[in-house]
C-alpha cells in the first residue's frame, strides 16, 4: 500500500481501537468526527477523556466515556452507551453496508449526541440524543470494530460551527427506554411549533385574503396574496382579490400551489404540460423552467411516457439543508417580500406595545412564522377582528427585531449597545410565539458570547423556560467553573432560582480557591444580601438577631445547602474561629458539621456517611495556593514550574520547556527570556521597542502552559542594573494571547527607583479572580531614559495566585 492510501485507508482489528494523535477535539467536550466505513458488523466509535490503547475496549473500559454504536444487531439498531451504560437502543436505523464504504459523522456537544450519514457534516441528521449529565471533558475518538474487521478512511475531526445549532430543535431531556422485544418506543415532544411552516397555509382559509375561481365547476380555493407575488406575477395592477381560471382543472391549480406553498408537488403526464402553461403564465420561473427540463427528457426518452407514474417536480433550493429563513427551499422572492414590510406594501396588521406602534408586518408572514400568531389572528380574539397585535411588558426594541427576523431570517445587531439583554428578550418572545429558528439564533449567540460575567444574567432569565434547559446547563458549567468571580463580581447571583442555586453548588465541576467561598455565597444567597460580605460579617449580624430573621423564608435552604461545603478541607485555624462564632452557636447543623471536621482533622476519624469520602476530596479542577510572602520568595508560579510543580529541584523553567517568555523585540544578548526567571541578578536585560496596531509598546510574555491557568493576586519585578526606570504600565491576563484583560493598571508609579530593586503589587478585584493561561507587563508611555525611552528594563518577573 503507498504512503497516500495508508494515510486515508487504515483497518481495525475485532476487539481493538484505533487512537490516533490528530483524533482529538480542539475543545473538550465538543467537536464532530466525519468518516468512511466498510465493515459486515457494527462502526464503533469511542469518546474519551484521555487516548486509550491498541488493545482498548469499550466493554472493559471504566473510565468517563461515551460510544456510539453504529448497526448494532446485525445492522438493525443503534445503540449510545455511556461509561458501559446503554443509554440508547433503537430500532429501524440500519446504518452499516456489507457491500460499499458510506459516509457518516457523529458530532459531540456538552452532551448532545448527533448522528447523520453522508460526506457534509451537520446534514442528513438521523438521531440526536442530550445526556442528562453531560460529560464535558470527552476529547480524544477512537475507531473500534466488535468482532470482524472494519475499514475506515478520510476520518476527520471537525470543530463545531454554527451549523451544529440547526441540530438543535428543542432537545429535552429524554432518555430512550426500549422493550424486551426490541421495539422502539417514541416520544414524539417535538410535534407542534416546530413543524409549523408555509405548507401549513396551502389552500387554507385561515388568513386568506385571495381566491381562485376553477373550472366550469367554479370551485373556490383560498390563497395569500403575499405569497401568490412572491412567487410569481397573479395579482400585479389588480385591486381585486379574486383570479378567475375557467379554462384549468382543480388538479393543475392544485400542483402549482402545492409548488408554491411546500417546495413540491405531483401532477400526472398528461397534466405536465398544462401545469407549466399555467406556470408561464403567472411567471413562476423555477417551475416553468423545471416542466421545460422534464418536457425535453421525455422527447428524448418516449418510454417514460408510458411509465404510468405521476411526474415528481421539487423546487431545487440552493441551501436544502438549512432553513435560515422560512423561504428556504420554497420558490419564494425574500428580497420582494423585506422590501414589501419596509415600504409597507400589502402590510395588513399592526403590532403596538403598550399603545406605540412598532412594525407594521403582513398577516401571513407572522403567521407562518409562528402558530401563536396565527391562532390570535384568526379564532376571533380581537386581533383578528381589529388587525391589531397589542403587547405589553416587552421591549419595543426587541419585538422589531423579531419582526425583522421573521423577513431576513438572521439577526442584525450591530447597532445594539446592550447585545446580550437585547438577545435574551428575543428569546423569551420567540419561546412564547413558537419561533423555533429565531430560538435556535438566540441561543447560538448567546453562547458564543457566554462569559463568567453573562452566566448569572442569563440564568436569571431562561431558568423559567423549559425549551432553554441545554443553554442553561451549559450557563451553570460556567457560572461553577468561575465560582469565585461569579459570587464575588456582583451580588446578582443572590436572585437565582433556588434550584438553579441548589444545583450550582453541588455540580460537579464547581471550582473554588477555598472551601470558605462556598460558605460565603450561601450565606449570601440565603440572606439575599444586599452587600458582598463574608461569613464573618454575617456572624456579627446574629449577635443583635436570629436566623429566622436574616434569612427569613430561605432558612430551610441554610440548612439543606449547608452540607455540600467541604468543612474538612479548610484550615484548623478557620474551624477554630467557626466553631466559637455566633453562627454556630444558632445554628447547630453548622456546629455539627464544623465539629465533625475538627474530629477528622485531629484524630483522623469521622461519623461514616455515605457521602463522607466525596466531602473529604478536593474539588475538581481546584486551584493550589501558590500566595506572595515577600520579594524573590520561592512561593510563586514561575518558580513552582523550574520544579516541575513540586516533582524534583529546581531548573529554570524556560529551559526545561515549562512555560514560555517571549519579548515584544528579537531575543539578544540582553534579551534573553531564561533570565527572566533565572534568580540571578542581570545588570542588563530590557526587551525593546515594537509598534503594534499603530501604537508604540514593549512588553514581556509569559505563557505558563496550556494545561494551567492562574488566577494572578499579587506580581514581582526587579529592576536590572540600569536607570531606566517604568512609570507607565499594566498588567495583563489573556486565555488566547490575543484578548487582554487588564489586571492592574500603573499610572506614573515610582515604586521602581534603584537599579536591582525589587517591587511587588498586589492585583485586587474581580479580575483577580479570572483565570488566565497568559500574562504579560507592558508599557503604556517611555521610560525615564530619554535616550533610551521604549527599553523594558526588568531582570525578574515572578507571579502569584491560584494555579491548576
Amino acid at each position: 500500500m503507498d504512503e497516500k492510501s495508508q494515510k486515508t485507508f487504515f483497518t481495525v482489528k475485532p476487539f481493538e481501537c484505533a487512537w490516533r494523535k490528530e483524533l482529538r477535539f480542539r475543545e473538550a467536550g465538543r467537536g464532530c468526527v466525519a468518516f468512511e466505513a466498510f465493515a459486515h458488523n457494527d462502526v464503533t466509535i469511542v469518546f474519551r477523556e484521555n487516548a486509550g490503547s491498541l488493545h482498548y475496549h469499550y466493554k472493559t473500559d471504566n473510565s468517563p466515556h461515551y460510544t456510539v454504536i453504529l448497526g448494532s444487531h446485525k445492522n438493525r439498531r443503534l445503540k449510545i452507551e455511556v461509561d458501559g451504560k446503554t443509554m440508547v437502543d433503537v430500532a429501524g436505523i440500519g446504518l452499516c453496508s456489507s457491500s460499499a464504504f458510506q459516509s457518516y459523522w457523529i458530532s459531540v456537544y456538552d452532551g448532545l449526541i448527533c448522528v447523520g450519514t453522508g460526506r457534509y457534516p451537520f446534514q442528513n441528521l438521523l438521531f440526536r440524543w442530550l445526556d442528562a449529565n453531560p460529560n464535558y471533558n470527552v476529547q480524544y475518538v477512537g475507531l473500534s470494530s466488535w468482532d470482524k474487521h472494519v475499514v475506515y478512511r478520510n476520518v476527520n475531526v471537525l470543530p463545531l460551527t454554527q451549523n451544529h445549532m440547526t441540530l438543535w430543535r428543542h432537545v429535552d431531556y429524554v432518555e430512550h427506554k426500549w422493550e424486551e422485544d426490541g421495539e422502539e418506543q417514541i416520544d414524539d415532544r417535538d410535534a407542534g411549533y416546530d413543524k409549523w411552516g408555509l405548507e401549513d397555509f396551502l389552500e387554507s382559509w385561515e388568513l386568506s385574503d385571495a381566491f381562485f375561481i376553477v373550472g366550469s365547476e367554479e370551485r373556490l380555493v383560498p390563497a395569500h396574496r403575499v405569497i401568490l407575488e412572491a412567487a410569481g406575477k397573479f395579482l400585479v395592477g389588480s385591486s381585486e382579490e379574486v383570479i378567475h381560471l375557467p379554462g384549468v382543472t382543480y388538479p393543475i391549480l392544485h400542483g402549482l400551489l402545492q409548488y408554491i406553498y411546500t417546495g413540491h408537488t405531483q401532477i400526472t403526464e398528461s397534466g405536465l404540460g398544462l401545469l407549466r402553461d399555467l406556470s408561464m403564465q403567472y411567471e413562476v420561473t423555477p417551475l416553468l423552467k423545471q416542466c421545460d427540463e422534464i418536457i425535453e427528457r421525455f422527447k428524448m426518452n418516449k418510454k417514460l411516457f408510458d411509465s404510468g407514474k405521476n411526474v415528481e417536480i421539487s423546487y431545487p433550493s440552493s441551501r436544502p439543508h438549512c432553513s435560515i429563513t422560512f423561504t428556504s427551499g420554497f420558490p419564494l422572492n425574500a428580497q420582494k417580500l423585506c422590501e414589501w414590510y419596509y415600504t409597507g406594501k400589502y402590510c395588513d396588521v399592526d403590532i403596538l406595545v403598550d399603545g406605540y406602534l412598532v412594525a407594521h408586518p403582513h398577516k401571513i408572514i407572522l403567521g407562518l412564522c409562528s402558530a401563536p400568531f396565527t391562532k390570535m389572528l384568526t379564532n376571533g380574539m380581537r386581533e383578528s377582528i381589529s388587525s391589531k397585535i397589542c403587547l405589553s411588558d416587552v421591549s419595543p426594541e426587541a419585538v422589531k427585531n423579531m419582526v425583522e427576523f421573521m423577513y431576513k431570517g438572521e439577526l442584525s445587531l450591530e447597532d445594539v449597545t446592550d447585545v446580550g439583554g437585547l438577545l435574551l428578550q428575543l428569546l423569551l418572545l420567540a419561546d412564547q410565539f413558537g419561533i423555533t429558528l429565531l430560538h435556535q439564533e438566540c441561543c447560538k449567540t448567546l453562547l458564543e458570547c457566554l462569559s463568567e460575567g453573562s452566566a448569572c444574567s442569563i440564568l436569571q432569565v431562561i431558568s423559567p423556560v423549559p425549551s432553554c434547559r441545554l443553554i442553561e446547563e451549559t450557563c451553570k458549567r460556567k457560572f461553577s467553573m468561575h465560582f469565585d468571580y461569579c459570587t464575588t463580581a456582583n451580588l446578582d447571583f443572590v436572585w437565582l432560582d433556588k434550584a438553579v442555586f441548589r444545583s450550582i453548588i453541588q455540580h460537579p465541576d464547581l471550582t473554588v480557591t477555598s472551601e470558605e467561598r462556598v460558605l460565603n455565597a450561601i450565606l449570601l444567597w440565603c440572606m439575599e444580601a444586599k452587600e458582598l460580605v463574608g461569613w464573618e460579617a454575617v456572624d456579627e449580624l446574629l449577635i443583635d438577631s436570629t436566623p429566622e430573621f436574616l434569612f427569613g423564608e430561605r432558612l430551610h435552604m441554610v440548612y439543606e445547602l449547608l452540607p455540600f461545603v467541604r468543612f474538612p478541607l479548610l484550615p484548623k485555624y478557620l474551624l477554630k474561629k467557626l466553631e466559637q462564632s455566633e453562627l454556630c452557636r444558632q445554628m447547630p447543623i453548622l456546629s455539627s458539621l464544623v465539629m465533625e471536621a475538627l474530629n477528622f482533622l485531629e484524630s483522623g476519624s469521622s461519623t461514616p456517611e455515605r457521602d463522607q469520602n466525596l466531602r473529604l476530596q478536593h474539588r475538581r479542577s481546584s486551584f493550589r495556593e501558590l500566595q506572595y510572602v515577600c520579594d524573590g520568595d520561592s512561593n510563586g508560579v514561575l518558580y513552582f514550574a523550574g520544579t516541575s510543580y513540586g516533582q524534583h529541584q529546581w531548573v529554570n523553567p524556560v529551559l526545561s520547556k515549562k512555560i514560555v517568555i517571549t519579548a515584544s523585540s528579537p531575543i539578544s544578548r540582553y534579551t534573553d527570556p531564561k533570565s527572566l526567571v533565572s534568580r540571578t541578578y542581570q545588570g542588563t536585560s530590557f526587551s525593546g521597542l515594537r509598534i503594534e496596531g499603530g501604537s508604540t509598546c514593549a512588553w514581556w510574555m509569559v505563557d505558563i502552559g496550556e494545561d494551567h491557568q492562574l488566577m494572578c493576586n499579587y506580581y514581582t519585578m526587579r529592576q536590572d542594573g540600569s536607570r531606566t526606570y517604568i512609570r507607565w504600565w499594566n498588567l495583563q491576563g489573556s486565555l488566547d494571547c490575543k484578548n487582554w484583560t487588564d489586571l492592574r493598571v500603573h499610572e506614573n508609579d515610582q515604586s521602581l527607583c534603584i537599579p536591582g530593586q525589587f517591587a511587588s503589587w498586589p492585583v485586587t478585584g474581580s479580575n483577580s479572580l479570572l483565570p488566565f493561561r497568559y500574562f504579560r507587563v507592558v508599557l503604556t508611555r517611555h521610560t525615564t531614559d530619554t535616550a533610551n525611552p521604549w527599553n523594558f528594563c526588568i531582570c525578574f518577573l515572578e507571579l502569584y495566585g491560584y494555579f491548576r
